[in-house]
């Protein structure tokens, strides 16, 4: 799926200017509170009629202002799932996720309910009323009801928003396994690192209403000067891994990744499965010798690859560990202490106890695997 924005849009004193196109499975709109990234999904889904400009899907133009092309919200093959859930409270959840079918042609209907039930894992819950639900499970089954709809592209609008950390935690792996055994594209608005550090696969950062940058994940969560303020402590590197194997007597998954092998807390995984970490600059340390006598097991050889200056005493390293890029954010005195420069030879010590759950999900599998 390649999804293809090229729009001006005002609204009041607001200005939103947005071209970019991505073929991710799950695309995420990344940025602070009032970039706009609410209003282009919703120019997306055809709840707005842009100012001037076009957007389409696979090729399907859904709005093109030149050709006066406006494909309705009903007609487009969207789904979405908001903030808030939405259900119909005086329906039980399976009345609520029959719903969903009533919008396609029994023809074009390719999702099946108790496929669906299943990859929500919500079989237990068709009975109640959306008042007997927490905030996770509602979530799920808004979700559920807007693949039933069997959409040609499924629109998340910070669906975590509402919930606190706990429920989160509960959620998140549902939408790890929407994007990864659907074929459903998914763009996802949201601010927190940590959510589209785990969940996407393509980014696109909006600020002031327009694009700051787009492109892989991977890339973009490297970039710090992207993030907002209040989220820069979160940013580094995104790596994806595989399980290597589990060390038993100590509790622990060792991952093989380009960089190099990996210990984190152990993972309920098998091994062969995906594993997507993060490492936050924050937590990785830089030696110019391989150290010993530490108790952080995780060291990666790498070249330095790029120096800029962060906030304040701060400066930003890139360290390319084999392939694979690694972000450390030190002092502009300990990096003189080291006589750290372009072409270094270095070690990235991090410690096993920095990849906490918030830091650890499921990976993307291989094109092949989906």
């Amino acid at each position: 799926m390649t999804l293809s924005v090229d729009i001006h849009h005002r609204l009041g004193e607001f200005a939103l200017e947005a071209h970019f196109e991505s073929a991710g499975r799950l695309t995420a709109l990344f940025g602070p509170s009032g970039s706009g990234k609410s209003t282009l999904i919703n120019l997306i889904a055809g709840l707005i009629r842009p100012d001037k400009g076009r957007i389409s899907v696979d090729g399907r133009v859904l709005v093109d202002t030149a050709a006066r092309i406006f494909v309705p919200m009903h007609k487009r093959r969207i789904g979405m799932v908001f903030q808030d859930a939405r259900l119909f409270p005086h329906m039980s959840v399976a009345g609520n996720l029959r719903y969903g079918r009533w919008f396609t042609p029994a023809s074009e209907r390719y999702a099946k309910m108790d496929a669906v039930v299943d990859l929500l894992g919500i079989g237990h819950l068709l009975d109640r009323r959306p008042a007997k639900l927490s905030g996770g499970e509602k979530q799920r089954v808004a979700i559920g009801r807007a693949l039933l709809a069997s959409p040609k592209l499924l629109l998340m609008d910070e669906p975590l928003a509402s919930l606190d950390e706990a429920r989160k935690a509960e959620i998140l792996p549902y939408i790890e396994r929407l994007r990864d055994e659907t074929k459903i594209p998914i763009v996802y608005v949201g601010h927190s690192v940590a959510e589209v550090a785990r969940l996407a696969s393509d980014v696109v950062v909006l600020s002031q209403g327009k694009v700051a940058a787009s492109g892989a994940t991977e890339a973009i969560m490297q970039r710090l000067d992207l993030l907002p303020a209040e989220e820069r402590g979160e940013g580094g590197a995104v790596l994806d891994t595989k399980v290597l194997r589990h060390d038993e007597a100590f509790g622990m998954t060792v991952l093989a990744s380009q960089a190099g092998q990996i210990r984190v807390p152990k993972l309920a995984r098998a091994a062969g499965a995906p594993v997507r970490i993060r490492i936050r600059a924050r937590d990785v340390m830089i030696a110019v010798e391989r150290p010993a006598g530490l108790s952080a097991l995780n060291i990666l050889a790498g070249t330095i690859d790029s120096m800029k200056p962060g906030e304040g005493p701060e400066v930003e390293i890139g360290i390319d560990c084999h392939g694979a890029a690694v972000v450390a954010r030190i002092t502009e005195q300990s990096r003189q202490a080291l006589g750290l420069k372009l072409g270094s030879q270095v070690f990235a010590v991090i410690k096993t106890v920095s990849f906490d759950r918030a830091n650890t999900g499921a990976g993307l599998p291989a094109e092949a695997d989906v």
